[in-house]
C-alpha cells in the first residue's frame, strides 16, 4: 500500500459520503470502487471513524487553503464572499452533491467523537476565516457581532446548499444566495 492508494480511497470516500452521508460509507463499497480488498482499506483506517475523521480534518484544512488563497488575491470583500459561495456551489454542480461536513453533521448524533469532532472544526475554521473577511470593513460591529454574523452566513450557506440538494436544482441556491446578498446578511 502506498500514499497513493490511500489519497485514493480518501478521494473515493469523500465522493461516497457528499453522495449518500456517513452513515452511506461502506468499506465494501468503497473497497470495491478502489479495486482492493476491504482489508486494504482496515489498513490504512482501522475503524470507519478513522476514516471519517481523517476525511473531514483533511476537507477542513484544504477549505483553510482556499479560503485564504481568496484574501490574499483580493481585498474586495464582495469578491471574496462570492468566491466563498461558489465553493459550495461547485458541489452541487458536481453530480448534487453537499459539502462534506455539512452533510456529516446532518448526522451529528450518529457521528463517532472523533468524527464529530473535525466535523465541528470545519464550522469553526469558516466562521473564523469569514470573521478575518468581515473584520476587513468599517464596520462599527463589536468583535461578538462580528462573529455571530459569521456564524450566520456559514449556517445560511450551508442551509441554502441542503434546500437546493432536496430540491434537486442548483438554481436554488444561487436564488438563495442572492437573496441574502439582497436582505444584507452577505457583503
Amino acid at each position: 500500500m502506498t500514499g497513493d492508494t490511500k489519497a485514493t480511497i480518501m478521494d473515493a470516500a469523500r465522493a461516497m459520503v457528499q453522495a449518500r452521508g456517513y452513515n452511506g460509507l461502506s468499506f465494501r463499497e468503497l473497497a470495491k470502487d478502489v479495486g482492493v480488498k476491504s482489508a486494504s482499506i482496515h489498513y490504512h483506517f482501522p475503524t470507519k471513524g478513522d476514516l471519517g475523521a481523517a476525511l473531514a480534518r483533511r476537507y477542513s484544512d484544504e477549505a483553510v487553503d482556499i479560503f485564504n488563497g481568496f484574501l490574499e488575491a483580493s481585498q474586495d470583500t464582495e469578491t471574496c464572499i462570492k468566491k466563498y459561495t461558489d465553493v459550495f456551489r461547485s458541489a452541487l454542480s458536481n453530480n448534487n452533491r453537499m459539502c462534506l461536513c455539512g452533510i456529516m453533521a446532518a448526522e451529528h448524533d450518529d457521528l463517532p467523537p472523533e468524527v464529530r469532532a473535525e466535523v465541528d472544526r470545519f464550522t469553526d475554521v469558516n466562521v473564523e476565516w469569514l470573521v478575518k473577511l468581515l473584520s476587513r470593513g468599517r464596520s462599527k460591529a463589536t468583535a461578538e457581532e462580528t462573529r455571530q454574523r459569521a456564524l450566520a452566513i456559514f449556517a445560511a450557506v450551508e442551509g441554502a446548499q441542503l434546500v437546493a440538494r432536496g430540491r434537486g436544482d442548483i438554481a436554488v441556491y444561487d436564488q438563495t444566495i442572492e437573496a441574502y446578498r439582497r436582505a444584507g446578511l452577505l457583503p
